[in-house]
């Protein structure tokens, strides 16, 4: 297990045109809990808030209704239940979006450090307290799992890494995982931007166990750490095969070839606090004028296919979000890439590397 707390050094030649300027200004206060229950209505009705905005992932709308009741019925105050439904820390309702609150309870997410918040949040995480660390230990060994072994995780699960730390170790699987960059508040996290934690260890590991569901974060670290992946459901003790990152590369690199002839180019651009970089924005759009192509600023909240229907640009790179492009590219009318995708389709980077968009 290691715990390295230096920030991963940024590609020589790149680190101007990647970089991100820190938000100077203030950022409100903000409180971590565990799960729902009586600690958080305590700390709510302590700190005096009359309206609370509650904003729950996609998994949880069908539930919002009770849990707004809930902390109705428990902290004395008004709630506001956000409809838009939250994919992220990054991505939180701004104070126009749910008016007269002053505190905003935030399900399903931890904080990411470096993101500034316009008010005092919640972070409910809903850590589960399931999967049993011996089973899924012999479960690795009766896959065949090499070892050394990355290990990652969802935010829901973290409270099973050291447990099955000490149980892989019994029966001869070792375990390494490290803190993430500024944007990762636990050591083993995972966001679908940044798989810091991971890069850190990756060249001393022969792959990587991702401790949770899904695809969605899988394919964003198989894409970031050139190793294979297997997904571990901790509640079901299921394990799916490794993600094919060989293909999800090719798949990219004819994306981009794709966009080599591109001329005329959108650059995308997230107000959301967690997700502006507008400075790498203006930075790509001088680039790709160096380059002899045309470029263009879009600016917007969520982004909707629809918004970018009838434009006349070739092609688009998205700055907000990294997962819009490599995720949802099919949803648009036009091919979308990452930056640093953006950056071979001009020739500014070289094809044969595929790299990648970590978010600072």
């Amino acid at each position: 297990m290691t715990a390295e707390g230096s920030a991963l050094p940024i590609e020589p030649g790149l680190a101007p045109l990647l970089a991100e300027a820190e938000n100077s200004a203030a950022s409100a206060a903000y409180r971590v809990f565990p799960r729902l229950g009586p600690d958080l209505y305590r700390t709510l009705r302590e700190s005096g808030v009359r309206r609370i905005a509650l904003q729950v992932p996609a998994g949880l709308t069908r539930g919002a209704r009770e849990i707004a009741d809930t902390l109705r019925t428990e902290t004395g105050a008004d709630v506001l239940l956000a409809a838009r439904a939250c994919f992220g820390a990054c991505d939180f309702p701004a104070p126009d979006e749910v008016p007269g609150a002053d505190a905003l309870v935030l399900l399903g997410h931890a904080p990411i450090p470096n993101v500034r918040l316009a008010l005092p949040t919640y972070f409910v995480e809903m850590r589960h307290p399931g999967g049993d660390p011996d089973r899924l230990a012999r479960l690795l060994v009766d896959r065949k799992l090499p070892s050394p072994l990355g290990l990652v995780c969802s935010i829901q699960h973290l409270d099973l890494v050291d447990p099955l730390v000490v149980a892989a170790r019994r029966v001869g699987i070792e375990f390494l995982f490290a803190e993430g960059d500024r944007r990762l508040g636990y050591a083993a996290q995972a966001l679908g931007c940044n798989y810091t934690s991971a890069e850190r260890v990756a060249d001393r590991v022969r792959g990587f166990v991702f401790l949770g569901t899904g695809d969605f974060h899988p394919r964003g670290l198989a894409l970031a750490v050139d190793r294979p992946v297997w997904t571990v459901d901790p509640l079901t003790a299921q394990v799916e095969p490794p993600i094919d990152r060989a293909s999800l590369v090719r798949d990219r690199l004819l994306r981009i070839a794709s966009c080599r002839d591109a001329r005329r180019w959108g650059v995308l651009v997230s107000s959301f606090a967690g997700q502006n970089r507008s400075p790498m924005a203006l930075a790509l759009v001088r680039k790709a004028r160096e380059r002899g192509r045309e470029a263009e600023t879009l600016v917007f909240a969520r982004l909707d296919p629809a918004d970018l229907i009838g434009r006349d640009f070739d092609a688009y790179v998205n700055t907000a979000c990294p997962r819009i492009a490599l995720d949802d590219a099919a949803l648009y009318p036009r091919p979308m890439l990452t930056p640093p995708e953006f950056l071979q389709a001009i020739g500014e980077r070289p094809l044969d590397e595929y790299r990648f968009d970590t978010y600072h």
